[in-house]
């Protein structure tokens, strides 16, 4: 019975041993085959990065078929970043950060009807009570072709302001102006565009003035002494804009546009955008000046200045921006800029409680270099992207304080082609 035990307990150990040297040889295995994936993806990965002259999608590339018609393209736009920020010299947070994820379809169906759609995948998907469509989707429309020169656009779109930072795709933007970050500028309505000549456009665009309703968009307007104003919504909510694109041999480009809004009954918002491009060779350079005048204060900055509790309840308010930038392609695949942006917030016209004249100046200051792998708009880039804001004494009287803040941002752009 002992040397049966013994035995046994010799014969466990045995089995014991050789499992263990089969865990071995199937880890062994398992590593090799992870290696040997790891080596494929990093030749596929470092073949594809090096690929400058091969332009297919990604399904072109996996299937190897080749598409025959431009029927449907599936981009996917990103802009990602690893950011350190600052608030007046004090270092506050440093993260990554996915700015910008946008899924777009677009495709011609024949020689005179196409379509375009893109929604931001980070966004809200809660549709709103005028259009009926969420904050996320940009574009939801159909273009059709009257005439070789005529094309009209039916649905969700851009307004059609001119200025040549606002014509630019948003994963391009490292930081907008605040002009533009306050806008609404993506509306539903009608496009009207005529091409003069080749080089000529004219666009006379028809939208809704907002997405959601009145008292969401502006929230409760309350006077100084708490009275509300006998303030409602037009029977038309529309915003029209008449825009010019002009191109003058690729050397000298024009964004000029003129917009009305009707944002209540009675009240208005004018506004105003010249944008100017200048293409030199290596250099690129554009210059945008923008004005905005509002009876009731839609962007919300002169309301978060005079701190008025509600909504949008200021009024009379004037905003004023100047954006330039300058581009120095040095190199095929380098290119460096820089960035500037002065802007004001102002009050048009006195009212109860609220003095006429500027309360706030700020300056944008950005530089950064970036470098382009491939042919298409890939690339990656370090950027530093600093912002100062002057209150005037009429603001600082209602407790406001200069600030000033600061980011460093390392990350890459891409608008992958899917499909």
């Amino acid at each position: 019975l002992k040397a049966g035990r013994l035995f046994s307990n010799d014969l466990q150990l045995l089995v014991f041993f050789n499992s263990i040297t089969m865990m071995k040889k199937k880890l062994s295995l398992i590593t090799l085959l992870a290696l040997s994936v790891q080596g494929l993806f990093a030749q596929g990965l470092l073949s594809h990065l090096n690929d400058t002259t091969n332009k297919r999608s990604l399904f072109e590339r996996v299937t190897n078929i080749e598409k025959k018609n431009n029927l449907f393209n599936l981009k996917l736009h990103m802009q990602a970043t690893f950011n350190g920020a600052f608030t007046d010299g004090t270092f506050k947070q440093a993260a990554f950060k996915m700015n910008q994820l946008r899924l777009e379809a677009r495709g011609d169906i024949n020689d005179w009807l196409s379509y375009r759609w893109r929604q931001r995948l980070n966004s809200s998907n809660t549709p709103h009570a005028l259009d009926n469509l969420p904050s996320s989707i940009d574009y939801a429309m159909l273009s059709v072709r009257l005439t070789d020169k005529l094309v009209t656009s039916i649905g969700k779109q851009a307004a059609a302001y001119g200025g040549f930072e606002y014509d630019l795709d948003p994963i391009e933007i490292y930081q907008y102006s605040d002009m533009i970050d306050y806008m609404s500028n993506f509306l539903t309505g009608l496009n009207a565009s005529y091409n003069i000549t080749p080089d000529q456009q004219l666009n006379l665009q028809i939208l809704n003035s907002r997405n959601s309703s009145f008292d969401s968009t502006y929230g409760i307007t309350e006077d100084a002494e708490g009275n509300i104003p006998d303030l409602k919504s037009g029977k038309m909510p529309l915003v029209y804009t008449l825009n010019w694109n002009g191109n003058f041999n690729n050397v000298f480009k024009t964004r000029w546009s003129a917009s009305v809004m009707n944002e209540a009954k009675s009240h208005n918002m004018y506004y105003y955008a010249v944008g100017n491009e200048l293409n030199l060779g290596k250099w690129n350079a554009f210059v945008d000046f923008m004005y905005s005048k509002e009876d009731i204060d839609r962007k919300g900055i002169i309301t978060n200045i005079v701190g008025r509790p509600g909504g949008h309840n200021a009024f009379d308010a004037g905003y004023l921006s100047v954006v330039a930038k300058c581009n120095y392609r040095f190199l095929p695949k380098w290119n460096a800029f820089v960035k500037g942006m002065y802007e004001t917030a102002s009050v048009t016209k006195a009212s109860e409680g609220i003095e006429k004249g500027n309360y706030s100046t700020s300056w944008g200051y950005l530089a950064g270099i970036e470098f382009y792998p491939m042919e298409t708009n890939l690339h990656f880039f370090v950027t530093y992207v600093g912002r100062s804001y002057d209150f005037t004494s009429r603001a600082k009287v209602l407790g406001q304080e200069n600030y000033s803040t600061n980011r460093v941002s390392v990350g890459f752009i891409w608008q992958m082609p899917v499909f």
